[in-house]
């Protein structure tokens, strides 16, 4: 997953729901997004990044649209104020923030919605996912994208990766399912031994009762998902929609659009369909893991 430079970045989803609450109070006054500018005294623009959570929103300027919509329930102005407060602290106060130096800004929000998810799939074409890989591992992948020059940067990635596998433990672990291309177990990272190591690490962590690992082996041929990895996001808030993160050759790129969204659903389905039962997908990971040791 590149993560040195951005196409877009997501709305949180505490955003989302105080951008979706704030548009339907706007609709619910008559005004459209042009009249509610004027009467903030703001762009057009800035109203519409609000209402898409893709901006932090300040009292004052939730005061001010409060008023300008007519809101005048004390019930709905405070409940839209602590939304408005809890989200702008989740967008200061992640621990990824401490990392600033060795993130860029898509991965930086990638972690924030990670940490709020609920449910988590991915397919992936050539590389073991984020949260199932080993120190060793995630040290050869990091060295090789050559996005980080010292020892102490490296170090720094490989010790962010290791905190967001958190997430698959503790009292509400995010639930994983995973969706390898056969590639994946035969791409050699960091030599032989720290690849079988992987491997091994992959069978413990797909035990899990949290965690899903299931092979697309070459032998079912070509398959929809065959352009490159993608991850769903899903999360546990009420309403709340999923969100898509992408890759190309020039970085990453978000998708929200119920449309956009809807289609890598079916794609994972296909693929999740079309691969090994997890049973099987574990005696295939033993066999590529003892390859490696030979």
């Amino acid at each position: 997953m590149p993560v040195k430079s951005a196409a877009s970045s997501p709305s949180t989803v505490l955003g989302r729901q105080l951008g979706d609450e704030l548009r339907r109070l706007r609709e619910a006054a008559g005004l459209t997004t042009t009249q509610a500018a004027d009467a903030l005294d703001c762009t057009k623009g800035k109203v519409s990044r609000i209402e898409n959570g893709r901006v932090a929103v300040r009292l004052p300027d939730l005061t001010a649209m409060l008023f300008a919509y007519g809101a005048s329930d004390p019930e709905v102005r405070d409940r839209l104020t602590a939304l408005a407060r809890k989200a702008n602290r989740r967008r200061r106060q992640g621990w990824w923030n401490e990392y600033g130096s060795v993130l860029a800004d898509t991965y930086r929000d990638y972690i924030a919605l990670e940490a709020m998810a609920g449910v988590i799939r991915t397919f992936q074409a050539q590389l073991i996912p984020g949260l199932l890989q080993t120190p060793d591992y995630i040290r050869a992948v990091t060295v090789a994208s050559r996005q980080w020059k010292t020892a102490d940067e490296i170090e720094k990635f490989v010790q962010v990766r290791l905190a967001r596998q958190e997430r698959l433990s503790g009292d509400a672990p995010l639930q994983f399912w995973a969706v390898l291309s056969e590639a994946v177990l035969l791409q050699q990272v960091g030599g032989a031994a720290v690849t079988a190591a992987q491997s091994d690490h992959l069978l413990a962590a797909s035990e899990r009762p949290n965690v899903t690992v299931q092979v697309l082996p070459f032998s079912r041929g070509a398959h929809a998902s065959m352009f490159g990895p993608y991850v769903v996001l899903g999360f546990p808030e009420e309403a709340a929609l999923d969100v898509v993160l992408t890759d190309n050759p020039t970085g990453s790129v978000w998708l929200e659009r119920e449309a956009e969204v809807s289609r890598y659903r079916e794609l994972f389905d296909a693929a999740r369909t079309s691969a090994l039962s997890p049973v099987e997908s574990r005696a295939l990971i033993r066999r590529r893991a003892k390859e490696h040791r030979t």
